[in-house]
């Protein structure tokens, strides 16, 4: 596929590292600028490019910059993708530790509900809860013992099946995590929230309270 990064940070840069070497097209950026991509790029092959024109023509795009960062994106910088373009959001709110509080999200909107707002676009939730090191070395065949599973949540069949093959084939058992509005279920303060197998998984997503999640964020 040709593959969007929007944010070349630890978990940005080693789905670059990863995704070309599974022989995606991939094109990177952030906010300072594709001259500060150049060693990436010399060792990935990925291409770098302005935040406004990393999305043309992307069959997939990876969002994965910090929560508070999102509505500084520029304005229709998906407007150019592909037809049916996936949307991925790798992302986290942190209100103590980063991001500040969001108004919408202390309400109980779930962050990835928050962050498709912004985009003006469906996204799916994936790789939140993953840390840098395990996504760049983790990544094993399926049927291998102790593989790391991860949830993926969307709207769109189409587009989550597309996500859930990608995981697949990053080298994690991928587990339907519902639709949208089901994604605080994998939010930070849930028992989804570190590794798991992929029977370990659903059970944490079945055992999620929101109780758990205010208690994070307090």
């Amino acid at each position: 596929m040709k593959i969007a990064i929007i944010g070349a940070g630890h978990i940005g840069g080693n789905l670059a590292r990863r995704l070309t070497k599974l022989g995606h097209e991939v094109s990177i950026a952030n906010s300072r600028g594709p001259h500060t991509l150049t060693d990436l790029a010399a060792e990935t092959g990925a291409t770098p490019q302005e935040v406004t024109e990393v999305a043309r023509g992307a069959e997939l795009v990876i969002v994965t910059i910090p929560q508070k960062n999102i509505p500084d994106l520029p304005e229709g910088i998906l407007d150019h993708t592909a037809p049916d373009a996936v949307i991925i959001d790798t992302g986290n709110y942190y209100p103590r530790q980063r991001d500040g509080l969001i108004t919408e999200i202390e309400a109980g909107l779930p962050e990835s509900r928050w962050v498709e707002q912004y985009l003006k676009r469906p996204v799916n939730k994936v790789f939140n809860g993953i840390t840098a090191a395990n996504l760049l070395e983790r990544g094993v065949p399926a049927g291998s013992p102790n593989r790391i599973a991860l949830p993926v949540a969307g709207d769109d069949p189409a587009a989550k099946t597309i996500v859930l093959q990608l995981v697949e084939e990053l080298g994690f058992d991928a587990v339907d995590a519902g639709g949208l509005d089901e994604s605080w279920r994998q939010q930070p303060g849930t028992p989804s929230y570190r590794e798991h197998g992929a029977d370990s998984l659903r059970q944490a997503l079945a055992d999620a309270s929101p109780e758990r999640i205010e208690d994070f964020k307090a």
